[in-house]
């Protein structure tokens, strides 16, 4: 069942580079950006990626969606900072504390062992 699923997704996968690329192939040759959408959802950009755009697509701290255009070829990449905001919210919510849990760990050792000096010391 994966398998099929798998082999439907990589057939999609084509079939939108294909459309992307025939798409900008229709076009007049001073008229091709190699960039835009299929059927005006699915992006695509074929140009030469550049560091300004890999950091803008992956780590943009301005940009609120999770999913933004990919840098090279068709499809979507992941706003790994917008990720990284969502599952510390998220934690945070669900731990109920702000501190991480090795902090709140050592935080309770710490007060653990003064309190144990301090009942051994009496």
């Amino acid at each position: 069942m994966i398998r099929r699923i798998r082999r439907l997704v990589r057939i999609a996968g084509f079939a939108v580079f294909i459309a992307a690329v025939s798409q900008e192939m229709a076009k007049s040759e001073a008229e091709r950006t190699w960039q835009g959408k299929v059927g005006g959802f699915v992006p695509y950009d074929f140009r030469p990626p550049t560091w300004a755009r890999l950091r803008e697509a992956y780590w943009n701290p301005e940009d609120p969606r999770v999913f933004t255009e990919r840098v090279y070829g068709v499809g979507w990449a992941i706003n790994l900072y917008r990720a990284k905001e969502y599952m510390t919210a998220t934690y945070r919510s669900l731990m109920g504390g702000k501190l991480p849990a090795a902090q709140r760990w050592s935080q309770r050792t710490t007060r653990a062992r003064s309190a144990a000096k301090a009942a051994g010391s009496s």
